[in-house]
Parts: structure tokens; C-alpha cells; sequence
């Protein structure tokens, strides 16, 4: 555990308030770095009234859009569900992921360089409904604490950011697509529906 966490709960469950409170605007602030001024109060407003806002790709992040079958050919389960979001976390060690139940679709945050440097593997991707999201793109970002579906928030943090700027790693990312790809093939093999 952190040393700074741990100091945390030593001193009572006040102080670990204090901590999670402080990581959340931390997380907070490096999301809305990229914005201006006024796009930023934007998506403040967006936060408190739909626990979404909208932010660009391509500067401090992007993302990998991964269908829900896909993920769930790997973990098994429904969507959403503590186990899926569990699996996530693990898979991809603890790389932030953003689950959109509604669209039934899951987001890895991966560095901004992702779509250029990955070029040649996201044209692949693509063909199997995969895709790596960067510049001139827009996506839904919960606020930091909407870390659990619910009745309000179209999205969720299926794996929260770990703190600022700590993404997934491109090569962890194009390992669970992989193995994805091999659990669908494998079902479809076997006469099984490739899932929800």
C-alpha cells in the first residue's frame, strides 16, 4: 500500500476523505488541462448536471473503443458488472477504462501518440470493430468520482485513473484485443453466440 494512503488511514477515516478528495481534483484538473478557460467551465457544468463531460482526444490521451462482446468473451460475466470491471483492472494493470453500458462498449485510455505510433495495428483493429480514437475526436469522460454505473451517468470509470497522466499501456491494450479475438473465435467455433 501507498505510504501516503496508509499514513492516511492511520489517521482516521477523516483524513482518508481528505486524501480521495484531493486525488479526485487532482485527476480532475489534469482531464480539463487540455481545455481553455471557458471550455473548462463547460465541463464542469457538464460534470455536476450529467456526471459526463465531453473532452478531445489526442492531446493528453486517447483511447482504444473495445466492444463489450469482446471483453466479455474474455472475462465472461455481463455488462456492466463488478466482475468485468475487475477484470479490466487487472488486464490491463490498472490502465484507466471508461465503460459506456448504454453503447454496450468499453474505452482504454492509452497515451495521446497511440493512433500514430499503432497505425498499422489499428487498421486491423478496425475490421473487427476496434478502434483507437485520437485527434479531431470527442468522448464522454465521467467526473472522476462516477466510478459505478448508475441511473444518471450515461458512462462510468469502470478502472478510475490511478492518478494523473497514468494510462494504459499500448502493448497491454493490443494483448487483451488479442486474446478478445481468440475467445470469440474459440465460441464461434463451438457453435456459441459471440455474446451480448
Amino acid at each position: 500500500m501507498d505510504a501516503e494512503i496508509q499514513a492516511s488511514v492511520d489517521r482516521g477515516p477523516a483524513e482518508l476523505v481528505r486524501l480521495r478528495v484531493g486525488h479526485r481534483s487532482a485527476v480532475a484538473d489534469w482531464l480539463l488541462s487540455a481545455l481553455s478557460e471557458s471550455s473548462r467551465r463547460r465541463a464542469i457544468e457538464e460534470w455536476e448536471r450529467h456526471g459526463l463531460a465531453v473532452l478531445p482526444l489526442g492531446t493528453l490521451f486517447s483511447a482504444v473503443r473495445l466492444p463489450g462482446s469482446l471483453v466479455l468473451a474474455v472475462c465472461g460475466g455481463s455488462m456492466p458488472s463488478v466482475e468485468a470491471d475487475q477484470f479490466l483492472d487487472e488486464a490491463l494493470d490498472g490502465g484507466p477504462v471508461i465503460c459506456d453500458p448504454r453503447g454496450r462498449r468499453y474505452y482504454a485510455l492509452v497515451p495521446a501518440s497511440m493512433p500514430r505510433t499503432r497505425h498499422q495495428a489499428a487498421e486491423e483493429w478496425r475490421t473487427r470493430e476496434v478502434d483507437c480514437l485520437g485527434r479531431c475526436v470527442y468522448l464522454g469522460v465521467p467526473r472522476p468520482d462516477v466510478d459505478r454505473p448508475d441511473a444518471v451517468s450515461a458512462s462510468y470509470w469502470s478502472v478510475p485513473l490511478a492518478s494523473a497522466a497514468t494510462l494504459c499501456r499500448p502493448l497491454t491494450v493490443a494483448r487483451l484485443i488479442a486474446a478478445g479475438w481468440r475467445a470469440l473465435g474459440n465460441a464461434a467455433d463451438a457453435g456459441v453466440e459471440d455474446g451480448p
